[in-house]
């Protein structure tokens, strides 16, 4: 027995409708996840800054008797 073209189109609604139900909540979910993964990246973001200060600290020692590059760099006044 044949369809009839109100039946083709209720059922092309009804699809659609499920398909934008099912986009919607995938939207919520990553938008629940996202929170976490800006925490990760101040997480390694914090990580790296340390160990960047730490080698820094490194270089550091036992330079302060010694000038640094700007020093050099810059002309000397006369005395």
């Amino acid at each position: 027995m044949p369809r009839g073209r109100s039946t083709f189109t209720k059922r092309q609604k009804e699809q659609a409708r499920q398909q934008k139900q099912r986009d919607k909540n995938e939207k919520k979910t990553q938008r629940k996840q996202e929170p976490d993964e800006i925490g990760q990246q101040v997480d390694e973001l914090q990580e790296m800054r340390e160990l960047a200060e730490a080698q820094a600290a490194l270089f550091r020692i036992g330079g302060d008797d010694e000038p640094n590059s700007l020093e050099l760099l810059a002309p000397r006044k006369p005395d």
